[in-house]
C-alpha cells in the first residue's frame, strides 16, 4: 500500500519538481538550489516512513535500518564521515519504566488524601534504581519554582527544601503579568518549561517535585501529560545514574492540587499570590508518600553526522539538524500499530539530505564547514541533541549556528514563514533576507506563550550558547483561501500527530516543503561564506552563554 501512495504522489509531482524560487541565492548557487526538489524529498520520506522502518524508535530494528539508510545516503551524496572515520556518534541511553506501588498519599492534621495514577497524577524518576520513594516528605508550595536573577525573581529565596517535596506552577509569571519576564511579548522563557522546574528542584535538593497542570499556561491538556508519562522513558546515561535528580518527578491535575491545598487548609488563592513579585514559599504542613518500582535497561543509540569540509575557515561549523526518531510500534489505533512519523520527522530528515545534496552541487565549497546532523531521541526529551551539545564533535566556540528542521510544510507554498523564537538572535536578519529573495516575509509563532522554542532539538544548542534558527510553516497560503494553512496545521495536530496515521499522503502539496528547504539553504550558505558570528539579542536568556 505504501508503494502505491509513493507512486501516486510522485505522479502528482511530475510537473512540480522545480516549484518555489530557484534563484533564491546568487547565480553561482542556482544550480545547487535547484537540486532541492519534490521528487527527492518524497523519495526519502517514503523510505524512512515506511512500515519496514517500524516507526524508527531507538533501541529497535527501526534504528538499525534508519542508521544504515542515512549512512548510505550521505555516502551517495558525497559527504565525509562527521565523527572522525565514522558517520555515527554513540549516545548512551537508559530506558526506565516506572510504576507506582500504590496511590500518591498526602497526610495532614486535617486528614489524608489519596490520588490515583494517571487520572489524578503522574510520576516517574530519572534515577537508575529498582525502587525510589518519598516517605512522609514535608511539602512546600514554591510558586513557579523559578530562580531567575536577570528578572529579579527567586521562588526558593530563604527556603531549604532538602528532603522535601515542592509543588510548583507551570509556565512563568509573564504569562499572567505583561510587566514580568517576557510578558510584554507573550513569550514564555525557559524558566516556564516543565523540564526547568525539575532541574531547579534538583539543584535545590528536593526529594520530590510536582507540577500543577493547567491547560492554558501549559498549552496542552491532561491527556498529553497522561499519555507521555504512561510509557517507558529514555534518558541519557550519567556517571552518577542521575542520583542528583529528585527521587520523584511528576504532575498533579489542577483539581488534585486544589484538593491538596484544601487538605492543607490553604486557600488556592495562593496561586494568584505566587504570580506577584515578592511571593514567599508556603509550607503546607502536609506530607507526601509514594513508592515507584522501576525496570531499567541501558543501551546505546546514535546520532548520524556527515560533513562537508570548508576551505579557508574550515574549523568553523554550521550545523543543520533534524531528528530521525519517532515512536516505533505502539498501541493499535484502528488496527494500525506502526507510528510511521512521515512529517514528524522523516520530512525534516529528507530536507536534511536535500540540503546536503545542494551544498555538494556548489561550484565552490563554502568557506566554513557544514555539518549535517540527524539526531536520536527527540521524542524522548531531545536526548540526541543534548548529548551532542554537551559532548560536541566540533567545539561549541567554533560552531556558528544551528538550523533545525522538525515537521516540514505539507500544504503548499505560503507568502510567509514562521520563525519560532523570533527575536532571540541575529539569525532573524539572515532569515529575513533569504525570505525576501523568495518574495516572502517572516512572522513569529502564533502562540509564543506555549514555549515552542524549547520543544525541539535547536534548543539544546541554544542552551550552550549557539544561536539557533527554528522555522515553522507559514500561515498565508498561495493559491488557497486564508483558512487553508491554519486548517491543515490543526488537522495534522488532531488526526495525525504522534499517531499511526502520520504517513506519506498523495494529497500533500510538496511545493511548500521545497520552497522552505531552499530558504534554509540560502540562510546556511550565507552563514557558511562569511566571517561573522551571529549573536544573541539583548533580552535573550542565552546571550550570556555565548
Amino acid at each position: 500500500m505504501k508503494d502505491l501512495r509513493y507512486l501516486l504522489l510522485l505522479a502528482s509531482l511530475a510537473a512540480a519538481c522545480n516549484t518555489g524560487n530557484p534563484s533564491a541565492g546568487s547565480a553561482d548557487d542556482s544550480t545547487a538550489i535547484k537540486a532541492i526538489d519534490s521528487a527527492g524529498l518524497v523519495r526519502d520520506i517514503n523510505v524512512l516512513a515506511s512500515d519496514e522502518f517500524m516507526g524508527r524508535k531507538p533501541f529497535t530494528i527501526g534504528e538499525e535500518k534508519t542508521l544504515a539508510y542515512l549512512e548510505k545516503r550521505f555516502r551517495e551524496i558525497g559527504l565525509k564521515p562527521g565523527n572522525g572515520n565514522s558517520y555515527l556518534q554513540e549516545v548512551p541511553m537508559v530506558e526506565i519504566q516506572s510504576k507506582p506501588a500504590g496511590n500518591l498519599r498526602f497526610k495532614g492534621k486535617n486528614g489524608s488524601l489519596e490520588l490515583t495514577y494517571l487520572d489524578q497524577y503522574v510520576a516517574g524518576t530519572k534515577r537508575v534504581q529498582d525502587q525510589v520513594a518519598i516517605n512522609n516528605s514535608e511539602m512546600v508550595f514554591a510558586g513557579f519554582g523559578i530562580v531567575a536573577p536577570e528578572y529579579n525573581w527567586n521562588d526558593y529565596a530563604g527556603l531549604d527544601v532538602k528532603g522535601k517535596t515542592v509543588v510548583v506552577m507551570v509556565n512563568d509569571p509573564g504569562f499572567y503579568d505583561s510587566t514580568l519576564f517576557k510578558g510584554n511579548t507573550h513569550t514564555m522563557t525557559y524558566y516556564g518549561r516543565w523540564t526547568y522546574k525539575f532541574e531547579e528542584a534538583a539543584r535545590q535538593g528536593a526529594a520530590g517535585v510536582l507540577i500543577v497542570h493547567d491547560i492554558l499556561p501549559a498549552s496542552y491538556g491532561w491527556t498529553v501529560v497522561r499519555s507521555g508519562w504512561s510509557k517507558p522513558k529514555l534518558d541519557l546515561q550519567t556517571a552518577d545514574n542521575n542520583m542528583g535528580r529528585a527521587a520523584i518527578e511528576g504532575w498533579l491535575t489542577l483539581e488534585s492540587a486544589q484538593k491538596l491545598f484544601a487538605l492543607a487548609g490553604v486557600s488556592d488563592s495562593v496561586f494568584n499570590q505566587a504570580k506577584r513579585r515578592g511571593f514567599k514559599p508556603i509550607p503546607l504542613n502536609v506530607t507526601a508518600s509514594l513508592t515507584l518500582n522501576s525496570k531499567t535497561r541501558k543501551s546505546v543509540s546514535h546520532n548520524v553526522a556527515a560533513l562537508l569540509p570548508g576551505t579557508d575557515r574550515k574549523d568553523e561549523i554550521i550545523i543543520y539538524s533534524a531528528h530521525w526518531d519517532h515512536l516505533g510500534v505502539g498501541e493499535a489505533v484502528k488496527g494500525d500499530t506502526i507510528y510511521n512519523g512521515a512529517l514528524d520527522n522523516a520530512s525534516g530528515v529528507s530536507a536534511l539530505l536535500q540540503l546536503a545534496t545542494a551544498f555538494t552541487k556548489l561550484p565552490h565549497p563554502p568557506k566554513r564547514s557544514v555539518l549535517f546532523l540527524a539526531v536520536t531521541g527527540e521524542e524522548q526529551g531531545l536526548l540526541g541533541s543534548e548529548y551532542y551539545a554537551t559532548h560536541p564533535i566540533y567545539p561549541v566556540k567554533s560552531t556558528v549556528a544551528d538550523i533545525n528542521m522538525d515537521v516540514m510544510n505539507f500544504f503548499g507554498r505560503t507568502k510567509d514563514i514562521t520563525i519560532i523564537g523570533k527575536g532571540q538572535s541575529e539569525l532573524d536578519e539572515y532569515a529575513a533576507k533569504a525570505a525576501e529573495k523568495q518574495g516572502r516575509f517572516l512572522i513569529p509563532e502564533a502562540n509564543p506563550s506555549g514555549g515552542w522554542f524549547f520543544r525541539s532539538d535547536h534548543f539544546n544548542f541554544a542552551k550552550v550558547g549557539i544561536p539557533a534558527l527554528y522555522p515553522g510553516s507559514g500561515n498565508i497560503s498561495l493559491g488557497h483561501d486564508s483558512a487553508w494553512a491554519p486548517d491543515h496545521a490543526t488537522m495534522y495536530g488532531r488526526d495525525h500527530y504522534h499517531s499511526p496515521f502520520d504517513q506519506l499522503d498523495p494529497s500533500w502539496e510538496i511545493a511548500g516543503m521545497v520552497e522552505d528547504t531552499r530558504f534554509l539553504f540560502d540562510v546556511g550558505l550565507t552563514l557558511a561564506n562569511e566571517d561573522k558570528f551571529p549573536q544573541w539579542k539583548d533580552g535573550s536568556e542565552f546571550k550570556a552563554r555565548r
